[in-house]
């Protein structure tokens, strides 16, 4: 991950937005680089954004000798510094494969994007129009995964401002999560002293681990069939929770209608390994009905116990006793 502190472009808060973040990620398994990009009066920001591409193509370039992975390397950013990250995900390019200079020849596309109660559109914010430059406007299909994070409090970046990205990648279909915080202000960083706010982080990494940006195995469909007694229930979730701390859970609802079946695409599946499955059944009517009437006392969850997940059909059976 590499990490830009904010500071509105003028200084940089090398702290709390900065070192403590590439702390906390490093206890979280996760390699950091905090970036020190030019800054302003005397730079632009767009001398800035030379900063940021850079930096991507060097961690790409040098990847091995980092021992990180070249195709998951992040950019994580706080106010200005998330603007700096979205810019970069909004105007990276393939690499000049004719440089002299080999870091140069490496692309400058951040594999997922962290912007931080960032800037994505001075114009619209209405200040400093010139340096924060829209990025919104920028968003196509292949800008890359976002994970956005602001407070409703935010006096100095409104969460406007979070929101108008995230309605780009969504009209663009990129992977995106939003969060926004009733309460916060501004340039906290990992919030330590708020115990709502500082929970972002581990939002994060939920969300990482759920994109598959935590492992370098390859994720596999999952097919199969989960009943009751042999019986399709009416509708029931079977979840894979896998023992790796860093491997992605999957999840399939499954009802009556299909016969129990559940299909999880490989683009939402699991990897190969030990997964603790549990089975919630949770009504016993199914798809289009109309009659308001209860038939479950309440919620059951069914622990299955762990499975090594394979590429084959799998069945799931529970019994109403378990």
């Amino acid at each position: 991950m590499i990490v830009n502190p904010g500071g509105g472009y003028r200084k940089l808060a090398a702290d709390h937005e900065g070192l403590q973040v590439a702390r906390w990620l490093n206890r979280r398994g996760i390699a950091a680089f905090v970036l020190r990009y030019r800054l302003g009066e005397r730079y632009h920001s767009d001398v800035s954004l030379l900063d940021g591409l850079r930096a991507v193509r060097l961690v790409r370039h040098r990847a091995a000798d980092f021992g990180v992975a070249e195709n998951r390397i992040g950019m994580l950013g706080f106010s200005a510094g998330g603007h700096l990250a979205v810019a970069v995900g909004t105007r990276w390019d393939e690499g000049n494969a004719e440089a002299v200079d080999p870091v140069e020849r490496a692309a400058s596309r951040p594999d997922f994007l962290v912007p931080v109660y960032a800037v994505t559109n001075g114009i619209l914010r209405g200040r400093k129009a010139d340096e924060y430059t829209p990025a919104d406007v920028r968003v196509n299909e292949s800008t890359p995964p976002a994970f956005l994070v602001h407070t409703h409090e935010d006096g100095i970046v409104p969460a406007s401002q979070s929101t108008l990205f995230y309605d780009a990648l969504l009209a663009a279909g990129v992977q995106a999560e939003l969060h926004i915080y009733g309460f916060g202000e501004h340039g906290t960083g990992l919030s330590p002293g708020d115990p709502d706010f500082r929970e972002w982080p581990v939002l994060l990494v939920n969300w990482l681990r759920r994109c598959g940006f935590m492992t370098a195995r390859q994720r596999q469909p999952v097919t199969g069939r989960v009943t009751l007694d042999g019986e399709a229930m009416g509708m029931a979730w079977v979840t894979f929770c896998p023992l790796d701390d860093n491997a992605p859970l999957a999840r399939a609802r499954a009802s009556r209608n299909e016969g129990g079946r559940f299909s999880i695409p490989a683009s939402h599946g699991v990897v190969p390994g030990a997964h603790h499955v549990v089975v919630h059944h949770v009504s016993e009517q199914f798809q289009h009905w109309n009659t308001g009437d209860y038939t479950l006392d309440d919620a059951v969850s069914y622990d299955i116990g762990v499975l090594e997940i394979r590429d084959e059909p799998l069945t799931i059976n529970v019994s109403a006793g378990k």
